[in-house]
């Protein structure tokens, strides 16, 4: 049953422990295994691999069947229909164009005394993509991964993606990839595959950033190879905060809140109404929804300990609860979202307007799906072009700019106890000096003279 609370005192307590459902003591546990698996696949390579994978997996591989045929791939594209391909083609297409209005572009302003500043972004050389299997096969997040990747100009993709029965990966999640660009893929999951990943293997490359989401033990593994690689983020399980007035339809904002739910046992889906009877109405639709639901055990667990209605006094304490919690998914169901937009700070993805739902987001909309969770949509943002990228300030002095500012910086660097950065830029600016001062060839020669002499 969705529970329904209306005692403002409850709200924050039950949001913050929503917000802290992945912080529990099994998770020490969880963390001493994937330490013994990022160190075993770091000494052992591709011999790990297979050993977890038959261990976890249940899937028995030999080295040359870690990464997927030409032929694999082609059997794929004969087992996704036409309808298909074409809707995975239409998100490439919308995906790609939302991210080419987002690649940065260099800049250098020229300024007085011929200064020069700039900045410069380049990609990295390689990426990791981690696509997740399991309860069920994601194509739309291996395009939400590879399309900005490639767009970013990452000159080696390397996907992976943990095997299913008979060593088999989903046709659609293939296809997907080959019509990103992705040219690389790997039947490898879990710790492992981000072990691999980090450290490379015999067969694997070593990747310089890891994107994607995946479950506690690959959020774990991500966690503690950052610093050897870089990461995205830390994703924990997905949610929805769905804002609601009496203008909403409670059968819309139900099915709504069980399309957050049928991802993940610990998935979170939340609504917060000033309307009671939307509020009861919306109760009422989860429970029928939810006789026939194809994933209904997953969904009812979902919903019974991480689905929450609340009755609010305002749309604007609504939005209040909603920063407090900073949801990954936030949907404005009112009658006019554009007015309560400026007063939220904190979501990953904003859906405005009652047909626009999350699904709209998580497939062709063109913005990323891949956002932070858990609170981080506090400090962090969407999977972005950006992510792929870094950039270099680019700085160039003139003499009579540095002359201007030499007597600052020998002031700061000798405040700070470094004699040498002073002297890197008075030695610069006294041209008598530099001019009478022997260059490192007339030192040699003088040090030899001095040791014939004696």
């Amino acid at each position: 049953m969705l529970r329904i609370i209306t005692q403002q005192a409850d709200v924050i307590a039950e949001l913050q422990r929503i917000c802290n459902r992945t912080n529990d003591e099994q998770v020490f546990h969880k963390e001493a295994t994937v330490k013994e698996v990022l160190q075993t696949v770091k000494s052992q390579g591709d011999k790990a691999l297979l050993h977890y994978t038959a261990e976890f997996d249940k899937q028995k591989l030999t080295p040359e069947e870690l990464r997927v045929s030409g032929s694999e791939l082609d059997v794929a594209y004969q087992k996704v229909n036409s309808d298909l391909l074409e809707a995975i083609k239409l998100a490439c297409r919308r995906i790609e164009a939302f991210h080419r209005q987002r690649v940065p572009k260099d800049w250098v302003h020229f300024g007085s005394d011929e200064i020069v500043l700039g900045k410069r972004y380049t990609p990295v050389d390689r990426a990791g993509l981690y696509v997740p299997g399991g309860r069920a096969a994601y194509p739309s997040t291996v395009l939400m991964n590879a399309i900005p990747a490639r767009v970013a100009g990452v000159e080696r993709i390397v996907m992976v993606t943990p095997p299913g029965g008979d060593n088999g990966i989903n046709p659609a999640v293939l296809v997907a990839a080959h019509e990103a660009g992705v040219k690389e893929i790997y039947r490898i999951g879990g710790a492992q595959a981000i072990a691999a990943l980090a450290y490379g293997t015999e067969t694997i490359p070593k990747v310089d950033l890891i994107t994607g989401p995946g479950n506690i033990y690959v959020t774990l593994a991500k966690k503690l190879v950052y610093g050897s690689v870089g990461i995205d983020s830390l994703a924990g399980p997905s949610e929805v905060l769905i804002i609601a007035d009496k203008t909403a339809n409670p059968v819309d904002v139900a099915t709504d809140l069980l399309a957050q739910a049928e991802h993940d046992p610990m998935a979170a889906a939340i609504l917060l109404t000033n309307d009671t009877v939307l509020a009861k109405n919306v109760q009422v639709a989860v429970e029928r929804q939810l006789v026939d639901h194809p994933r209904r055990t997953l969904t009812e667990k979902a919903i019974a300990h991480y689905g929450l209605i609340v009755v609010v006094e305002s749309l604007q304490a609504a939005a209040e609860f909603s920063n407090e919690f900073a949801p990954e998914h936030l949907e404005l169901e009112v009658e006019d979202p554009w007015a309560l937009l400026p007063q939220i700070r904190h979501a990953g993805a904003i859906f405005l307007g009652h047909s626009t739902p999350e699904a709209v987001g998580d497939y062709l909309a063109g913005p990323n799906h891949t956002l932070p969770t858990s609170g981080a949509a506090r400090y962090s943002s969407a999977l972005s072009v950006e992510t792929f990228l870094k950039h270099s300030s680019i700085i160039q002095y003139s003499h009579t700019a540095l002359e201007k500012v030499a007597s600052a910086i020998d002031l700061l660097a000798t405040t700070e106890g470094l004699p040498s950065h002073a002297d890197s830029v008075k030695r610069r600016v006294r041209k008598e000096q530099r001019q009478e001062t022997p260059s490192v060839e007339d030192n040699t020669q003088s040090e030899f003279r001095n040791q014939e002499t004696e």
